[in-house]
């Protein structure tokens, strides 16, 4: 821990380096770890010289939900065709809230309306609209799969599976929760169907990938694709 630093010794103290170690400590001990004076320790400051960047608790509860979600969001504006930005974003809004499952309950819970926040979907909307897409569909869209990827990996966080689901993601492939891949042999007994489904897909080669979510993730991006007005997919 660094020795704390003086009023005047503050200055090259950023609002990004507040948010960076506040996110560090989150994915070390947990939300319940984040205060003012915790986060100054850390950064070797006063805790009251964090409010000149952060203004309250809650602009910095704010700021983690965007410090996650940025590392999704340029894949979106960067990709050839707005198909592939909603999958690239989607995938790497994945990775991210896995790599920082701490703070998914912030993501779930918090409308994190931060200038930041706002100008990624500026240029979100952008990307969209130039494609074809009324602004309201685009926004709808862009909250469709921010929605699907949340409450993705929200459930496998339900499953407590989720620091397990992390600890398996390697060269950008989302590995399969186990609770949501298998179920065991005794509760097939009496649902037929539903044994069939469960043993064929344990009968596939494993590619990987969690098979769930890219084919729900597909599905929904084929049904963007009909929107009057949209551009196919290169």
């Amino acid at each position: 821990m660094s020795p704390k630093r003086t009023r005047g010794q503050n200055a090259g103290l950023t609002r990004q380096a507040i948010l960076r170690a506040a996110l560090a400590l989150a994915d070390r001990e947990g939300l319940k770890a984040l205060s003012m004076r915790r986060i100054g320790q850390e950064l070797g400051v006063e805790a009251m010289s964090l409010y000149q960047h952060v203004g309250s608790k809650d602009a910095l509860l704010d700021g983690l939900v965007e410090q996650v979600v940025t590392q999704a969001a340029p894949l979106l504006t960067e990709a050839p065709s707005w198909q592939q930005g909603l999958r690239e974003y989607a995938h790497a809004l994945l990775r991210a809230l896995l790599a920082h499952p701490n703070v998914l309950p912030l993501v779930v819970s918090r409308p994190a309306i931060t200038p930041g926040n706002l100008r990624l979907m500026e240029e979100g909307l952008r990307v969209l609209r130039a494609a074809g897409l009324p602004p309201d569909r685009a926004l709808d869209m862009l909250y469709a799969v921010t929605g699907f990827v949340v409450g993705h990996v929200a459930v496998l966080a339900a499953g407590e599976v989720a620091g397990e689901v992390a600890g398996e993601v390697a060269g950008g492939a989302e590995r399969a929760a186990p609770a949501m891949r298998d179920i065991p042999e005794p509760d097939l007994a009496e649902t037929p169907l539903l044994a069939e489904a469960t043993r064929a897909r344990r009968a596939q080669p494993s590619s990987g990938t969690d098979r769930r979510f890219v084919f729900a993730l597909e599905a929904m991006l084929r049904g963007f694709g009909s929107e009057p007005g949209a551009s196919g997919e290169p």
